[in-house]
């Protein structure tokens, strides 16, 4: 089944939830206060060189709150917005599976009968899984919907050591192969216009993605933030950053080429205002989502009209 409409070619991450839950979804985005091995000196000190101080996690709650005070907080916000809404808690900051099971056990067991929490996603990298962990993201499974995000950014390797990412491709391919064996859903995060990268990576990346068995994707534009290793590199030795308009181009031919059954969970990336040095266009995160929009329907494109198995 396609969840696509007239207006958006795609499958949609909110036509998506309308039809699995019948009713508006609000993802409050919680901080449980997690590291990533690529920050604590297992694999690196540096991070990934795009990384913010807050591991990604520029909206997620404060680390020093309990996390059902975070949800809280957040709700009465959404509330505003959306009443009647159910809700996916988002561990969006860091690695969060980055913890000895039981100290898993303690942040996620308490969550699974909250009212109106249908879901919980949680951002991870795949070195940061293996069996005992993705066995108990099962049985959490069972009780409430639970999704994992993994960050591939980019198929290149030689990008991936650019970058510090300090994980490897078949390290994901293990990541997604061990999640889907326990029927767990994953969704897999692409960096566009990342430093000295075409636009064939870019492409190749969406070929990569289409070889294994995803269920969703977001797609990021690259933002160079204050006060991160790719701010230096940028100062240092200027890179092209993409336009608005190259990112639109590279988005609609992704889109072109992705398998027609995943769900598109995010067209484009935003982050806070002071910590944005580059690209400025970026703060205008609905005028690119509609221009992604407009020019699929304008060439008549949809979501995998030219994907090949």
């Amino acid at each position: 089944m396609n969840y696509f409409t007239k207006d958006k070619p795609y499958n949609s991450l909110n036509e998506y939830y309308r039809h699995k839950y019948q009713s508006k979804i609000s993802k409050i985005a919680i901080n449980g206060g997690f590291s990533c091995p690529n920050k604590d000196g297992t694999k690196s000190y540096l991070g990934c060189s795009f990384c913010s101080k807050s591991g990604s996690g520029d909206f997620a709650g404060d680390k020093n709150q309990p996390i059902l005070e975070q949800f809280r907080q957040m709700k009465t916000i959404m509330d505003n917005k959306w009443p009647n809404s159910k809700y996916i808690l988002y561990f969006q900051a860091n690695s969060n599976t980055y913890k000895p099971i039981e100290k898993l056990k303690e942040i996620y067991d308490p969550l699974t009968n909250i009212e109106n929490v249908c879901g919980l996603d949680i951002a991870t990298r795949s070195d940061c899984l293996n069996e005992d962990i993705v066995k108990y993201l099962a049985k959490l499974n069972e009780k409430i919907d639970i999704t994992v995000e993994l960050g591939l950014q980019t198929s290149n390797e030689k990008t991936k050591i650019a970058i510090n990412r300090q994980e490897t491709n078949q390290e994901f391919i293990d990541a997604v192969t061990l999640l889907r064996k326990y029927h767990i859903e994953v969704v897999c995060h692409i960096i566009n216009g990342l430093p000295n990268e075409t636009k064939e990576d870019m492409i190749n990346t969406i070929h990569f993605i289409n070889k294994l068995d995803i269920q969703g994707i977001k797609f990021h534009s690259l933002l160079v933030l204050r006060n991160t290793r790719l701010e230096t590199e940028y100062k240092e030795n200027p890179f092209h950053i993409l336009s608005r308009e190259e990112y639109v181009d590279i988005v609609v031919k992704q889109i072109t080429l992705l398998n027609p059954s995943i769900i598109i969970h995010r067209l484009s990336a935003d982050s806070s205002v002071k910590d944005l040095i580059v690209p400025d266009w970026t703060r205008k995160k609905l005028v690119v989502m509609n221009e992604i929009d407009k020019k699929l329907r304008k060439e008549k494109l949809y979501q995998g009209i030219y994907y090949k198995k």
